[in-house]
């Protein structure tokens, strides 16, 4: 970095992971071997990606940041196997992406140290666009990872963690101190290992009204399901629609969302779209 007279950008969320130790247990979690692709967003200068190419078949890295390709193009010369892609994953198309680089892959893991600021968008991104990916192995700020994999009842459940369990089996593979980064954030991290289901956890007729009904659901965690979901869907002459649905998808009134689990609010969102017609 010196050589190169680079200096880390706050805006991108640019802490570079330099502990051998973590990165093993990263591709570990991954499950590669020569017949895989390693899809990995944010390489930085390239740590991960060197380990990457290691395991894998075949790596695609995508970097936001343009000063990185030269360092890129120095750390991989020795992986033939290893690509730098230049551009915002957010904005590029994935699935064409993952088409024409990873040809002749038997499965595609996204496996990356995932700037802190936009985790959420990016796995979501991942998720939503429906990739034929195997698993997600991400490093990611603790407290995300701990609402990703949490289960209902708890604090940290939510409707994060309903959208990633709705996808995806979570698995907290490790925990990790912010001694490991240059430069050291704020925080404490951990590695999640996303498995990306076959199927949905829950058959659901519209994921569109599935995933309002439950952000409506926790829109004040303090008040009851019947509450919150009165307050977005219905008026007051309505109302009693609202009885009728929780009634027939068997949940009380007087739950909060935190206490219902992914099955019960695919039968709620399914009552709740009869009724509302």
């Amino acid at each position: 970095m010196q050589r190169y007279g680079f200096t880390l950008k706050k805006s991108l969320g640019q802490n570079f992971l330099i502990d051998h130790n973590i990165l093993h247990k990263i591709v570990a979690a991954a499950e590669l071997d020569k017949s895989k692709g390693a899809l990995e967003i944010g390489p930085g200068i390239g740590a991960l990606t060197q380990q990457l190419a290691k395991a894998a078949g075949r790596v695609v890295a995508i970097e936001i940041d343009q000063r990185l390709l030269p360092m890129l193009g120095e750390t991989l010369q020795a992986f033939p196997n290893a690509e730098v892609v230049h551009g915002d994953v957010l904005k590029l198309p994935l699935d064409k992406l993952v088409e024409e680089r990873f040809k002749g892959c038997s499965s595609v893991s996204v496996v990356a140290n995932l700037p802190y600021y936009v985790t959420t968008p990016i796995i979501m991104k991942l998720l939503e666009s429906r990739l034929p990916l195997e698993h997600i192995v991400v490093m990611i700020q603790k407290e995300v990872a701990d609402r990703m994999a949490a289960k209902p009842g708890g604090k940290d459940y939510g409707s994060l963690s309903i959208a990633v369990q709705y996808y995806c089996e979570p698995e907290l593979v490790t925990i990790v101190p912010n001694t490991v980064f240059i430069p050291q954030p704020n925080v404490d991290s951990a590695v999640i290992k996303l498995k990306v289901r076959q199927q949905p956890a829950a058959a659901v007729d519209d994921e569109a009204f599935f995933f309002a009904v439950v952000q409506a659901s926790f829109a004040q965690r303090r008040k009851t399901i019947a509450n919150n979901l009165a307050g977005r869907f219905f008026t007051k002459e309505t109302k009693g629609k609202l009885e009728v649905a929780l009634k027939a998808a068997g949940i009380e009134a007087s739950r909060r969302g935190e206490t219902l689990s992914i099955e019960e609010f695919a039968r709620l969102s399914r009552e709740l779209a009869r009724v509302l017609g």
